[in-house]
């Protein structure tokens, strides 16, 4: 999980960012401001990963604030303005985006964001590629397959992991821990109660997932399409005219 703060000395941009952020299941909203001198002291109060940060501000510019926190955290810059862009990149900013972002774009600069930020993250370590979970039964752990996890079911107050090997076990887990835990790019959320493995799904039905291994179907919620339909995006083949 990334934490980030977004800086902007307009509202709108920051509620538009905001917006965002949300839907991106990587990224974790820790603060917004319209003061970049704030920004500079939240980042002495918390371990900031990424900062959105807009160019023109009255007390001091992006440009300014960049040079000011000399390193501490990386940068993706924000403005209305494209003249800033080689002066922002001279400078090791992440990305460079156009107001007004579109979710598309800034999906595209978050993904680099998250590469940059947790390399790892793509592909699983090899002493990093299962989990142990607690069950029901008192001091017993299951070991898990990473590559064996076709989706996640959440329950009321634990979850179902489905294996490719037609296993149900249940975990004393919430969703959230596991989202956080499994890697970004293999995992997509589709809606609040299922997380499901994108290399195990053979086809996507309106708002139906029909996946592989169990022939179980899952949801997608309005909620999390976009988001969803972001990360197959690149998957998906169209007639170039």
């Amino acid at each position: 999980m990334i934490n980030c703060i977004v800086i902007d000395d307009e509202q709108h941009a920051i509620d538009l960012l905001t917006h965002h952020i949300r839907q991106t299941p990587f990224l974790n909203l820790l603060y917004t401001t319209t003061d970049p001198l704030e920004g500079l002291q939240l980042l002495h109060q918390h371990r900031v990963d990424l900062i959105f940060l807009d160019v023109q501000m009255p007390s001091m510019t992006g440009i300014d604030f960049i040079k000011a926190i000399n390193g501490k955290s990386k940068v993706i810059l924000t403005t209305a303005y494209s003249e800033y862009a080689m002066e922002g990149f001279e400078n090791e900013v992440l990305d460079y985006l156009l107001k007004p972002i579109s979710f598309a774009r800034f999906i595209k600069g978050a993904q680099r964001a998250l590469s940059m930020i947790q390399p790892t993250a793509p592909a699983a370590r090899e002493e990093d590629d299962f989990i142990f979970v607690k069950t029901e039964q008192k001091g017993k752990l299951i070991k898990i397959n990473i590559k064996d996890i076709v989706f996640i079911e959440g329950l009321k107050n634990y979850v179902k992991i489905h294996t490719r090997q037609g296993e149900g076990i249940i975990a004393l887990l919430n969703m959230k821990d596991l989202e956080e835990r499994l890697p970004a790019a293999e995992f997509a959320r589709t809606h609040k109660s299922y997380l499901l493995a994108t290399g195990f799904i053979r086809m996507i039905e309106g708002n139906v997932v029909h996946l592989e291994h169990t022939g179980e179907t899952v949801p997608v919620g309005d909620t999390y399409r976009e988001t969803f339909m972001n990360q197959m995006k690149g998957k998906i083949m169209t007639n170039k005219k």
